[in-house]
């Protein structure tokens, strides 16, 4: 039962499928849809999976994460999933996992943490040199390279706070839109009742481009962080 328009985040509440089924659930299916070596004949519809796999691929090839082993089926496969999450909250009853700052962590933080760890056994001595910028003065330089410390370090915060501000945003508006229209059926005329119901379909079809456009921006800042690695 829903006690406010907040308690659609609490994994607590008796929805239909909670954090923990939706996060084991989605991680296999992930692995046995997205990939074609589970299928003795390729489907059709694996064309659309395909073409959100090229679009992170094409990204991965411009930047110096192409020559990091692994990376490109990494950042694919998580794609891929937070496509099906963000996407699996707009399903009534059905618990959000992308709106909890948790989840997002525990997908942003290990990511960036790998890239850093990698960069410092690969060359020391160049992370360090990217802490100063070049040309800077003299007298600025502790505190640039301060300043750019702390910018590395939040990194995993924004890009996690991004995705579950974006998500969380969009539910919190289809839940006010949703108890309004439910209003309407009783207090309001035809017409509010036409209209609030216009407004839930096109904001509904808005938040779908929402879910595909954060998992990409997710994606692609990590993708982004790469470039910053040692050659």
């Amino acid at each position: 039962m829903l006690v406010d328009i907040f308690s659609s985040f609490d994994d607590n509440n008796q929805v239909f499928m909670s954090l923990y089924g939706l996060m084991w659930l989605f991680s296999l299916v992930t692995i046995l849809v997205f990939s074609s070596s589970y299928w003795v004949m390729t489907p059709r519809w694996i064309s659309i999976t395909m073409t959100f796999k090229d679009t992170v691929s094409s990204q991965i090839f411009r930047s110096f994460g192409l020559n990091l082993g692994g990376f490109i089926n990494v950042i694919s496969g998580l794609f891929l999933f937070l496509i099906v999450m963000n996407l699996s909250g707009l399903i009534p009853y059905v618990f959000s996992p992308t709106s909890h700052l948790a989840v997002s962590l525990s997908l942003g933080l290990p990511l960036w943490l790998s890239l850093i760890i990698s960069a410092i056994f690969f060359n020391p001595s160049s992370v360090v040199a990217g802490l100063l910028p070049m040309g800077a003065p003299a007298p600025l330089n502790p505190f640039l390279v301060i300043i750019e410390t702390v910018s590395i370090m939040v990194r995993p915060i924004t890009l996690s706070v991004r995705l579950t501000a974006n998500m969380s945003a969009g539910h919190i508006v289809l839940t006010l839109i949703g108890n309004y229209l439910t209003a309407s059926f009783f207090i309001s005329s035809v017409f509010s009742m036409l209209l609030l119901i216009s407004i839930q379909v096109f904001y509904t079809i808005f938040e779908f481009g929402i879910s595909v456009i954060q998992a990409y921006i997710f994606c692609l800042l990590i993708t982004l962080y790469s470039d910053e690695h040692p050659h």
